[in-house]
């Protein structure tokens, strides 16, 4: 007969020991695993089954697609969808045509607009003083100024004029779907429009323009369309969630009352919601001002086709000030809108002295309608003067570019020969270079790894679709681009996100420049790439890098800095080092925010796919900018545009599995990590 001992029994007031977990391997031990595998498969068959195609080469779906585009080309007289687009884009057309006369273009047989430079300007200037304040005021009438001192006026009109009326568009049609968003109670309402949104916000922004141009000819038409179409998310997406996220406490008062449901939207939830619903007016404006100016390749007006003309040239300081100004004009509407809320905020609570406010802007009204008098009369006061500002800043920069290059030509060439040796060449040939079955099992083993069953579905979905279309080896070279881009962002992120979280002075310092930097508009960022790299694929990468460190510097920043302050004292009391307090506290705490930028960085980091093959990035980039130029090359253009939104879904939805996941787990496990991993 064996002895049993029976287990010691627990001191008084002692607590009981916490149950043991079971020992899994952590996801990235997993990912490990399959790279590994698949790092030995790619060396016993790299090279064989990739699906490389010649350039010129299309596949039949590919052939089948430039086939759909003649159709609708030839049947442009009888289609009547046909007729009704080409009727809307020539209404569109007409506004923009009408708006151009009367600022920006000589109004024949006038021979200049009908409201002259100073009278346009004075309105402007008049227009910030009443909605935003006399800051905002001069702001307003010193970037006017400017597009005229640096022999831009026209131009800028012309991208002015694209915007608002994109924007007009945007809010009359985005504003009722996004009270039907914020207001629906029928839950596959507000999933269709979220799936929609999603879509439409994933895709990069050239592929827009393939499908427009085919219903809706080039040219203004074109380029309002496609600007409306890209700025039409941000408002429905942001009103709509301010509308939701009214107290529900405030709407059973309202309900208790006896109100309508369109009273209660009108009298409680649009106004207690209407901060966030100027956030998402902001938001649409500097997605229109971003796709106006790219909307300069199907010839719409703009800064943007100067800038186009210059990188077509490599003439860097040519494209350096219409970029330039094409920055000026979206500091001045971001902080207008911004500044505009906080008026009217501060009007509401009776914060300004409204009789003084009514005269000061009659007087100055006054004053606006005289400037406008006066550059209708007089010829000198209608047309800018002509100056040497634009070209002189121009040569300055040719200069300096020259002189940077040459200096510096060593370090940019070590930074780009390090990264393209160790990181993008190793990578490019792991995934584009192992047969494609292979390459595609083991992105669906990755996916299963860190988004679980949830991004199975849609990753075979989008795989399926890139090998349909026929371009899956060019789909994965900038599958590889936009991770090692995607890679340089987070260091970046987490380099300054944890430093901006930790020091109040560095954030203070570096936000206003983030902030900056998103209103930047992704074409520019390509003009200082292109003069520090050339017209390689490397330049594409770190302009997509720059394009989108700013939003995921900021969404680390936020994650981190919402660590609690009580975790953070008890991982000190333990005597946790600073770099034990970041790596074993703060950073995994924050980890949803960290696969949220991520995600974001890996978005705008694809979005700059198709503008980089405009200096070389190749792959599908090139394969859409060759659509565009070559009629006989439309159905390659439509397919490696499809493909890169089909990667941008698929990589979305891995990274939102994740970071769902991870919720879960942490809800799951309450119990703080980070003592254990401190040794408390």
């Amino acid at each position: 007969m064996t002895a049993t001992i029976a287990p010691p029994r627990p001191q008084a007031g002692a607590e009981p020991p916490p149950p043991s977990e079971p020992r899994s391997l952590p996801r990235w031990a997993w990912a490990l695993v399959v790279i590994g595998v698949w790092i030995v498969v790619w060396a016993l068959t790299k090279g064989t089954d990739t699906l490389e195609i010649p350039v010129r080469v299309h596949t039949e779906v590919q052939q089948q697609l430039t086939d759909f585009r003649d159709s609708v080309l030839a049947s442009r007289d009888t289609n009547p969808l046909i007729q009704f687009t080409y009727s809307l884009g020539g209404w569109f057309t007409d506004v923009v045509d009408w708006a151009q006369r009367m600022i920006s273009i000589p109004d024949f047989p006038r021979p200049v607009p009908q409201i002259g430079w100073l009278g346009v300007t004075a309105i402007a200037t008049w227009i910030g003083l009443a909605v935003a304040g006399w800051r905002i005021a001069l702001l307003v009438g010193a970037s006017f100024v400017s597009f005229g001192l640096f022999g831009y006026w026209s131009d800028s009109m012309d991208l002015l004029i694209v915007t608002f009326v994109a924007v007009v568009f945007s809010v009359l049609i985005g504003m009722p779907l996004a009270v039907w968003l914020g207001t629906s109670r029928r839950p596959w309402v507000v999933s269709m429009i979220n799936t929609l949104l999603d879509i439409f916000q994933t895709m990069p922004t050239f592929v827009y323009l393939l499908p427009i141009v085919l219903f809706f000819g080039i040219g203004a038409s074109a380029a309002v369309v496609c600007t409306l179409i890209y700025a039409l998310p941000p408002i429905i997406r942001v009103a709509g969630h301010g509308i939701r996220n009214v107290s529900p406490t405030t709407i059973e008062a309202t309900d208790a009352a006896g109100q309508t449901s369109f009273q209660r939207l009108r009298k409680v939830q649009l106004p207690m919601a209407r901060k966030t619903i100027v956030v998402g007016l902001n938001q649409t404006i500097m997605a229109a001002l971003s796709m106006a100016t790219i909307a300069a390749y199907v010839d719409g007006p703009g800064l943007g086709k100067p800038v186009l003309s210059a990188l077509f040239k490599n003439d860097v300081g040519g494209a350096f000030v219409p970029g330039m100004l094409i920055v000026v004009m979206a500091v001045m509407l971001d902080r207008t809108t911004t500044a505009a809320s906080e008026a009217s905020e501060r009007a509401a609570r009776g914060q300004v002295d409204l009789r003084l406010r009514r005269i000061v802007l009659a007087v100055t009204a006054v004053g606006a309608l005289v400037a406008v008098w006066a550059s209708r009369t007089y010829i000198s006061l209608a047309e800018f003067p002509e100056t040497s500002w634009g070209p002189t800043l121009a040569g300055w920069v040719d200069d300096f570019t020259e002189w940077f290059t040459d200096t510096f030509r060593g370090a940019t060439d070590w930074f780009k020969n390090l990264i393209s040796d160790y990181l993008l060449n190793p990578l490019q040939s792991l995934i584009a270079e192992s047969p494609w079955y292979v390459t595609a099992t083991a992105i669906l083993l990755l996916a299963f790894v860190f988004g679980r069953a949830r991004a199975l579905l849609p990753t075979v979905i989008c795989l399926a679709g890139l090998r349909y279309f026929g371009l899956w080896h060019d789909s994965m070279i900038t599958l590889t681009m936009t991770l090692v881009g995607t890679l340089l962002v987070m260091i970046l992120a987490v380099v300054f996100g944890v430093w901006m979280a930790r020091r109040a002075s560095v954030d203070l310092m570096l936000r206003p420049v983030l902030d900056a930097g998103q209103t930047i508009p992704p074409f520019v960022y390509l003009i200082p790439m292109l003069a520090l790299f050339g017209p390689t694929r490397f330049t594409a990468i770190v302009a997509g890098v720059v394009y989108a460190a700013p939003v995921a510097i900021k969404l680390v920043a936020d994650g981190v800095r919402g660590v609690s302050p009580t975790t953070l004292e008890a991982s000190r009391s333990t005597g946790a080092t600073t770099w034990q307090e970041i790596t074993k506290v703060q950073l995994p705490m924050s980890r949803s925010s960290l696969v949220l930028a991520a995600n974001q960085g890996l978005l705008y980091v694809l979005a700059m796919a198709v503008i980089g093959g405009m200096v070389g990035a190749g792959a599908l980039g090139y394969d859409v900018v060759l659509g565009f130029s070559r009629s006989e090359e439309w159905g390659k253009g439509a397919a490696a545009g499809i493909s890169i939104v089909l990667i941008g879904i698929m990589v979305d939805r891995i990274c939102r599995a994740a970071a769902h996941d991870e919720a879960v787990t942490h809800d799951a496990t309450r119990r703080p990590r980070w003592r254990a991993a401190l040794g408390g």
